[in-house]
């Protein structure tokens, strides 16, 4: 139960709606909601199915939480939720690695867009040195 009351408000913060905002689509009140995401009770299958196409995810990832088979458009995987350390690091699950062949070494691109997000990119295996600038071995 506890994965499925935290989906229910992951999923609300990532389309960016208000507890109201659902309850005005799902055709129940805002406590009902908050109740909801609080596991202080669990809605109906009507109210998971309204929520479910709302967010545009199959029921099963809503019910069931993020999983690597899930998948939410062609080509679009739902992998799960990772914390960040105090360092700015953060562990991959063992399905991403399994999926885009990670390994230990394996050099990693990020990509940032301020509105959209954080997006990892498999360079493979390219030697560390490959991104910096080039030495100027040239004595003066």
């Amino acid at each position: 139960m506890a994965m499925f009351v935290n989906q229910l408000k992951v999923m609300r913060t990532r389309k960016g709606l208000t507890q109201e905002e659902v309850a005005e689509k799902v055709g129940v009140s805002r406590q009902a909601v908050a109740k909801w995401e609080k596991g202080e009770t669990m809605p109906d299958v009507e109210s998971c199915i309204c929520m479910a196409d709302l967010y545009g995810v199959p029921l099963d990832v809503l019910a069931r939480g993020l999983k690597a088979e899930d998948v939410t458009e062609e080509g679009k995987r739902l992998f799960g939720c990772v914390k960040m350390n105090d360092k700015g690091q953060i562990t991959l699950p063992a399905a991403v690695r399994e999926n885009f062949g990670l390994k230990p070494g394996s050099m990693i691109l990020v990509l940032a867009d301020t509105e959209k997000g954080i997006a990892l990119v498999n360079m493979g295996d390219v030697p560390e040195d490959a991104f910096l600038p080039p030495r100027n071995d040239t004595e003066a």
